[in-house]
């Protein structure tokens, strides 16, 4: 949190020559307005300004009623004041730093152009030393100060000479400088997510190019007669390697124009929507960079050519002779492709041991992405020998009639191109499993530990919804220890600050005594039962890496006021639950949130908690953001927040699914091409047209279940080894999934029969006497 400046810099800036209109300005995040409807107004990214009113201005207009006068008034932007549903008279409640005050709500303002906010910023705006109060904690300080040049001064030749009036002990910036830095920051923030959407790109380009494989594997067979005649009248094998390249650049040609233009178009709807849900943001022009349009045509390219090249070099190894014959391409033995695929999953496994093992140094993320990727493929190509007994297991299901039978057959006769459809799948089916597997784990190790280390029956807390947590009154701690049945009761304060020199979260706690009487900590050194004002307790992890023992003094700078050293008076042993510092409840005015964000409960021995949570709940009247559960119910609470960012990935993945998905309806519809004269044949034998659909779709369905069964087993491997490498970490339980393990593979049987529609209709509606003739 950046310090406050104190008034008296306003008097300074006021004072050089060639400054106006200068301004002290509080801003800051945590103003949370209570609706007409009793709930908190809720913010998913934008802040939610606690100012004070400065004003109407050239961007800054009243739309009804007046400035806040008194300190029991407020305004807020007209985007506010619509989701929360108040209009001007309305008496509003409003949680800041201190706890939950009532305003008279005097006003509403918006911006320039008819807009509603800036950015889809909530803004509540109160008097000057009320704001001062409320979100600085303080009177007569500000967040900034704003100045503007006169007439013949530029904005430089101001910043400079403000900067020599306040000494240099500021940071003066002019307003394109801070426009700037907030873009950089943007962008920064920015990167991360990008970084994210790129690595389920890769993702998504890695099973395209397994469905791309598999199509040039198809066509070059189909083509092995034409192919041949090449040969036979003096085309040389490196002209019919670059007949088939050409045909691949052609076609990632049309595939880089069409994704780019797909991109674009998605980027510019999510820039609109964007618009909208920040409150009528006005964005910048479309902007297509070009290293977004060399990047699609240089992948496009790439990933088709790469993939159509090895159907290129078979298709050069065609010999003459098989013009003049009807051949089929043999189905060569699969000895080098096992032993290879075998190398490729060694290299994976030990870029993983490297990785997950911390032996990889600075380079452990780009090792373990190089050990999933070797992974994959090495998996890839170890399954046409895998395919054989898994496919003839599957298939004996559907066994029990001609259809089944020969739908069996059928998805086992090539390996290889079963082989490859069932690959792509793989890939979106393993990653969603290791991730759930991951996730399950971090949840079941999380819930154990909690409910073998908390020793409370209730516990309150809030959603958070900015940068601050929920909080609520510390009044509340001292009301609820009175409550009849009620043994201990501790609340937990928490902010970051600077701890001998470097940056660490630090807790503090309304009653030490709970460190080990709710949740179990043990004294490895000093006492840990009892905390003065110029104590501070520290976990042994902590003491082991800034070597401090009890008796040693540390500096502490928090978010407010001046910095302080305390004695370590104190160590006890670290855990999952335990924080590194601990300082005495009277530090807490300097913390940037002064309030508890937490309260745990401890009963007497045969209290009910039946009897004691309606209480505390009246007592939380107050704090809408706030309530207390039983321990079950909190730990649920907590470890449901792990259910946010796996869904994400889901629906993520879910395009590379989709990928697979048309991979198998592309690789049944030439399967059935190629197979034109068999379908006639047997049709003309007497196989029905329903029984040639389900045929067809009894091959679609091994083949689908085969991917995701695939999936399901190495997503589970490199999910249990990341669990294993993250023991140390807390992650002490592997806990499997097995409903959605399931799941995947009745979902996978589903998008067996969906992607063997098209397929089987075309089958079943083969000329019977065109087919016999078929060439």
């Amino acid at each position: 949190m950046v310090a406050p400046v104190p008034a008296s810099v306003v008097d300074r800036v006021k004072a050089v020559p060639g400054a106006t209109d200068v301004r002290g300005v509080v801003a800051a995040d945590g103003a949370r307005l209570i609706g007409g409807n009793g709930k908190v107004v809720t913010s998913f990214g934008p802040p939610q300004l606690g100012e004070n009113w400065l004003g109407e201005g050239d961007l800054v207009t009243l739309r009804e009623g007046r400035g806040p006068q008194a300190d029991d008034e407020i305004v807020v932007n007209a985007a506010l004041a619509k989701t929360a549903g108040v209009r001007v008279g309305d008496r509003v409640g409003v949680l800041t730093l201190s706890p939950k005050k009532e305003f008279t709500l005097v006003g509403v303002f918006g911006y320039s152009g008819g807009r509603d906010s800036v950015g889809g910023v909530n803004e509540v705006a109160f008097t000057t030393p009320v704001a001062q109060r409320l979100m600085l904690g303080k009177p007569d300080v500000f967040s900034n100060v704003t100045a503007r040049a006169t007439g013949g001064t530029t904005p430089e030749a101001l910043r400079d000479e403000v900067a020599r009036a306040l000494d240099g002990g500021y940071e003066v910036k002019t307003g394109d400088q801070l426009a700037d830095d907030a873009s950089a920051g943007l962008k920064e923030g920015l990167s991360f997510f990008n970084k994210i959407l790129l690595g389920f790109a890769a993702v998504a380009l890695l099973v395209g190019t397994f469905l791309i494989l598999n199509t040039f594997s198809i066509i070059v067979a189909q083509r092995t007669r034409e192919l041949a005649l090449m040969r036979a009248i003096g085309a040389s094998g490196r002209q019919v390697i670059g007949s088939v390249v050409l045909e691949a650049i052609a076609v990632g040609l049309v595939a880089s124009v069409l994704g780019l233009a797909a991109g674009i178009g998605v980027g510019a709807l999510l820039a609109y929507l964007f618009g909208k849900l920040a409150g009528g943001l006005t964005l910048a022009g479309l902007g297509v960079p070009p290293a977004a349009v060399i990047g699609a045509f240089a992948v496009g390219l790439l990933i088709t050519v790469v993939a159509a090249l090895l159907p290129a070099v078979r298709a050069a190894r065609i010999p003459p002779i098989a013009a003049m014959q009807d051949v089929a391409t043999p189905d060569r033995p699969l000895t080098k492709v096992t032993v290879g695929g075998a190398v490729v999953t060694g290299i994976g496994a030990v870029l993983l041991f490297l990785g997950l093992g911390g032996h990889a140094g600075d380079s452990t993320l780009a090792t373990i992405l190089g050990g999933v990727l070797f992974a994959f493929i090495g998996v890839a190509l170890l399954t046409p020998v895998i395919s054989r007994p898994v496919v003839a297991l599957l298939g004996a299901i559907f066994s029990w009639s001609v259809p089944g039978k020969l739908g069996r057959l059928n998805s086992g006769r090539n390996p290889r191109r079963t082989a490859i459809t069932a690959a792509a799948l793989m890939v979106g089916i393993a990653l969603v499993t290791g991730v759930t597997v991951i996730l399950d784990s971090a949840k079941g190790s999380i819930s154990a530990l909690a409910e073998d280390t908390i020793k409370a029956e209730l516990v309150i807390s809030g959603n958070t919804s900015g940068p601050r947590p929920a909080s609520f009154d510390p009044a509340v701690l001292e009301k609820t220890a009175a409550i009849p049945g009620v043994q201990l009761v501790d609340g937990e304060y928490g902010d970051m600050a600077t701890v001998g020199g470097k940056r660490t979260w630090v807790a503090a706690s309304s009653n030490v005594a709970a460190l080990e009487r709710i949740f179990g900590a043990k004294a490895t050194a000093g006492d840990i039962s009892r905390l003065a004002p110029d104590q501070m307790l520290l976990s042994s992890d902590t003491a082991k890496d800034r070597n401090l023992s009890v008796g040693s003094t540390v500096p502490v700078q928090l978010s407010r006021g001046d910095a302080r050293t305390y004695t370590v008076s104190g160590i006890y042993e670290s855990s999952q639950l335990t924080n590194p510092v601990m300082l005495p409840v009277q530090a807490t005015v300097d913390f940037a949130n002064p309030q508890p964000s937490q309260g745990f409960v401890q009963l007497a021995p045969g209290t009910p908690v039946g009897a004691v949570q309606p209480q505390v709940e009246r007592l939380l009247a107050d704090s809408p953001e706030v309530s207390v559960a039983d321990r079950a119910a909190f730990i649920e609470q907590q470890t449901s927040q792990l259910d946010t960012p796996l869904r994400m990935i889901q629906i993520l993945l879910a395009l590379a699914i989709v990928i697979a998905v048309l991979g198998i309806v592309n690789t049944l519809a030439l399967s059935v091409l190629e197979r034109t004269r068999e379908l006639g044949l047997l049709r003309a034998i007497g196989l029905r047209r329903a029984q040639t659909m389900r045929m067809i779709t009894v091959e679609a369905v091994v083949i689908s279940v085969f991917g995701a069964l695939l999936g399901v087993v190495v997503g589970t491997g490199l999910g249990a080894a990341v669990v294993r490498a993250l023991r140390d970490e807390g992650i002490t339980d592997l806990v499997l999934p097995w409903g959605q393990m399931v799941t995947f593979l009745v979902l996978a049987a589903i998008v067996g029969v969906v992607a063997a529609v098209l397929p089987a209709i075309r089958a079943a509606r083969i000329n019977v006497l065109g087919a016999i003739a078929h060439d």
